[in-house]
């Protein structure tokens, strides 16, 4: 089994989009990336910009020749959308998907309206009908039924879970779980899996209180006892904090607790958490955001400057 993680917050964009080659399937689960349009007064700096747009390519190009794409949920982070804004992905990108690749996410609830128009926008737009992700697919993939989006009852809704096995490795793909609910957790280890790749807790939110944080890490720390590596990411890394709250759990946990970028072996690239100290270190006019979305500018000087600056840059 191959397993590959294209883009979440360590890898420099928001979302959790990941791949997995297993046998002769390519299971592309959450094909979707954003940037958090404004956060505290700023819009995504030009190097975030940069790199989201050569993660959304990778994208693209890996789901020409997926059998199966997976959708969690139907936030705009995860999904390619009918009304994308220039940092997310548009549904209009996506135009190669194979004749029998095959669309699976559980139906929205009709009650959310706006849920239920991404929903029929991909239908719509990729011209393909959603299957059922509910059970057993085969001997090699599994859907959870829906579990929270973070806490019990949260008004984020609900997420879809994905196990996929190959007889010798068993994947569990648990987005924006948020660790907030012991019987989410306990769904996940009743399947016994080898590696988890999860949304943590999202500490950046103001107002994320201490009892929240104490089920979170409790949660965590429960779900990396029972499995080979656990793979923590997502709304945990927009802010740097939240790399001391995994470095912490991994110790106690005993070492097995990573992000995508570890996992990929790649430099963490934590740009959402750091758009304040981008913008200091490389101002960006007024106007720039403007003349992006008119095709203008684009990012390449920024980029150039971001592989001048910082050792850690790799993109």
């Amino acid at each position: 089994m191959e397993i590959k993680i294209l883009g979440t917050e360590s890898l420099g964009v928001r979302g959790l989009s990941c791949l997995v080659k297993s046998g002769n399937r390519k299971i592309f689960i959450d094909p979707g990336i954003a940037l958090g349009y404004t956060r505290k007064g700023l819009m995504p700096h030009p190097v975030q910009i940069g790199v989201g747009r050569i993660i959304r390519d990778s994208i693209i190009e890996e789901l020409e020749d997926a059998t199966d794409i997976v959708i969690s949920h139907f936030h705009g982070d995860h999904i390619p959308l009918l009304d994308a804004n220039p940092y997310q992905l548009s549904i209009s990108q996506v135009k190669k998907l194979p004749e029998k690749c095959k669309i699976w996410s559980n139906k929205c609830n009709a009650a959310n309206g706006k849920i239920k128009q991404r929903e029929e926008a991909v239908i719509f737009g990729l011209g393909r009908s959603i299957h059922q992700a509910q059970g057993r697919v085969d001997e090699s993939l599994l859907f959870s039924g829906p579990v929270p989006h973070g806490e019990e009852n949260s008004h984020l809704g609900r997420v879809t879970m994905t196990k996929i096995s190959d007889g010798d490795t068993a994947f569990i793909h648990a987005s924006d779980i948020q660790f907030l609910s012991e019987k989410t957790i306990g769904q996940i280890l009743e399947q016994a899996p080898d590696i988890v790749l999860a949304s943590g807790p999202p500490i950046y939110i103001q107002g994320f209180t201490e009892d929240k944080m104490e089920k979170a890490w409790n949660n965590a720390i429960r779900l990396a006892d029972g499995v080979e590596t656990l793979v923590i990411d997502h709304h945990l890394l927009r802010c740097m904090e939240g790399l001391d709250w995994l470095s912490a759990l991994s110790k106690e946990a005993g070492g097995n607790v990573i992000c995508a970028a570890d996992y990929m072996k790649f430099p963490r690239h934590m740009l959402e958490a750091q758009r304040e100290k981008l913008y200091c270190e490389m101002p960006v006019p007024e106007a720039w955001h403007r003349l992006y979305a008119e095709n203008i500018v684009d990012a390449e000087e920024y980029m150039e400057m971001a592989r001048s600056r910082y050792d850690w840059f790799a993109y």
